[in-house]
């Protein structure tokens, strides 16, 4: 039976490398040649089955086709099982920021051998100093890449939980605009919301973040989608599924040394009655906001070719918006094609980056 569930023709035949993938909805990669072998998605690596599945594709995938890879690419966070089976094996190491991942598995699928600028827009990934990242500009070449920008950074209450309690990232919104005082009366039927205020005022398991992911869900608390979730994404789609007709915020974001900052479309949003008028401007804004920060990076770095990567990217909306505006700016944007734009997709973007390090 065979492991390999998806073939990517490669724009170039490459050394044959083995990635790894990461922990939500993890695949391996294996390049022979000209393409790259993707297995099927294991599911997250945080029980025994997806664990066995894994270990079993990688050693089935490198089998089946007959290569000794030259090189194994990971994740940079330390305690996914990928990570650790990847840095016992006794061949060259290379660890992959996950979001040039995903701009580098994007730009694999389109056979797109030149820089890009990747937009990578997902709820977290691990930066090179230990921060939680998920709006990121990148300009990516080759096997490097550097930090052009990235949204603001908003505090993410409670850390992982608040990828489930949509409510939390309201609540930072609300503290960074100083109006930490309203949180208790707004979210009264919650009882930690009664002194989230004061834990903000501290920065007590508030870690930074820049995450987008974190931004959908400040837009849902603050409409009162969802407050709290079921699952981690649950909100975010409730609030594209309200979205008839996308309208940009006039000065609904501010744009300085590559940072993008949402805090007035956030403050409009804060006071807003209606959810669907509040989804349709939340859309419509970060269409002409992302549309702008993309054709600053262009302007800065000469490259108009631009990758939409990471799960935020699942949003049918946002893609529907941004495809035509950075067109129309002259921009190529490039999206996910038979690879998924979210985590299944990581281990191609990490495997054409290790494919392109010169030895």
């Amino acid at each position: 039976m065979t492991a390999i569930a998806t073939t990517i023709p490669l724009p170039r035949p490459v050394p044959p490398v083995l990635a790894v993938g990461g922990f939500l909805k993890n695949t391996i990669c294996v390049t022979k040649g000209d393409t790259a072998y993707l297995s099927p998605v294991h599911g997250d690596l945080g029980t025994p089955e997806a664990i066995a599945a894994f270990e079993a594709s990688v050693e089935t995938m490198v089998a089946e086709l007959a290569v000794t890879p030259v090189r194994v690419a990971y994740d940079l966070h330390p305690n996914f099982h990928s990570t650790r089976f990847a840095q016992s094996l006794d061949i060259p190491q290379l660890p992959v920021q996950h979001h040039h991942a995903h701009a580098a598995a994007v730009a694999a699928e389109h056979r797109h051998d030149a820089p890009v600028i990747g937009l990578s827009l997902d709820g977290f990934g691990l930066g090179p100093g230990n921060e939680s990242w998920g709006g990121e500009l990148l300009y990516c070449e080759g096997a490097s890449y550097r930090r052009l920008g990235h949204l603001a950074l908003l505090a993410q209450p409670g850390g992982d939980i608040a990828a489930r309690e949509p409510w939390r990232m309201a609540a930072a919104v609300l503290h960074k605009l100083g109006r930490g005082p309203e949180i208790a009366a707004r979210w009264a039927d919650i009882p930690a919301a009664e002194r989230l205020s004061m834990v903000l005022d501290k920065g007590l398991n508030a870690p930074p973040t820049s995450s987008a992911g974190r931004l959908f869900d400040a837009a849902c608390g603050l409409l009162g989608i969802h407050p709290i979730a079921r699952f981690e994404g649950q909100a975010p789609m409730a609030l594209e599924a309200l979205v008839t007709r996308p309208e940009a915020m006039e000065g609904g974001w501010a744009l300085a040394d590559g940072v993008l900052d949402f805090a007035p479309l956030l403050a409009r949003l804060a006071t807003c009655g209606d959810a669907a008028d509040g989804a349709n401007l939340f859309h419509g804004t970060l269409v002409a906001a992302f549309a702008q920060w993309c054709a600053w990076a262009a302007e800065t770095t000469g490259c108009r070719t631009i990758t939409l990567g990471g799960g935020c990217f699942f949003n049918k909306v946002l893609v529907a918006g941004l495809v035509p505006t950075l067109e129309a700016l002259g921009l190529r944007p490039l999206t996910a094609l038979k690879a998924s734009p979210g985590d299944p997709g990581l281990s191609l973007g990490q495997a054409w980056i290790a494919a392109q390090v010169e030895n």
